[in-house]
């Protein structure tokens, strides 16, 4: 069977706490089960996540693919990115996140990896400038700072889209709410997407 996404996927995170401290103490009869769910739910994310790599092909690296459980906690959403593979070294991401709202797909600037970074934030805030108003009047748009789980204005709906300081910046994506997951193909929705946003992701680069 084909690997997709479902309104399950999203409902993966319906939990009342994430560290496995606080499980143990509030519902430590539920943890085996957790485990269980999320190893299967990221297996099938995985497979969704390269299902995309191969329809993307060159120029992207092999895609980045967050771990459901960083040893203390299992994850609050999943997380994976793409990047060429000749830029491989900069924070500027192609990324796809799934949470308890929905999946998104976005042009991202990787705060974690800024500090080795061999591209700066000015750097990625170019490709404001290449903004085709008219093709992504559609998408959305939010500072980087925004909450995962915030509603975005979209483009056409945002007149101003300067930035508020040297330390800001935004992203640009689309998504595809929980209930409308399993209705198309989630890997050829989201390789589309990020076919859609390379433009964008190459204005990035200097």
């Amino acid at each position: 069977m084909t690997p997709n996404l479902s309104p399950a996927s999203c409902d993966l995170f319906d939990l009342p706490c994430y560290q496995f401290a606080q499980l143990k103490k509030y519902a430590p009869e539920a943890i085996p089960q957790i485990k269980t769910d999320y190893k299967a739910a990221w297996e099938n994310w995985r497979a969704v996540i390269n299902r995309v790599s191969e329809h993307l092909g060159e120029p992207f690296a092999t895609p980045h693919i967050e771990r459901w459980c960083n040893g203390w906690q299992v994850r609050a959403h999943f997380f994976a990115y793409y990047k060429y593979r000749d830029w491989q070294d900069t924070a500027a991401i192609l990324s796809v996140l799934l949470n308890q709202r929905r999946l998104t797909v976005s042009l991202d600037w990787h705060c974690y990896k800024a500090g080795i970074s061999t591209t700066t934030l000015a750097h990625y805030n170019h490709w404001l400038d290449v903004l085709d108003r008219e093709h992504y009047a559609a998408y959305d748009l939010w500072h980087g700072d925004e909450d995962e789980y915030a509603d975005y204005p979209t483009v056409a709906q945002t007149a101003d889209i300067r930035l508020r300081n040297a330390d800001d910046y935004y992203n640009i994506g689309k998504h595809i709410e929980r209930d409308q997951l399993g209705r198309e193909d989630s890997a050829t929705w989201i390789a589309a997407t990020i076919r859609d946003l390379q433009p964008l992701y190459e204005a990035c680069h200097p």
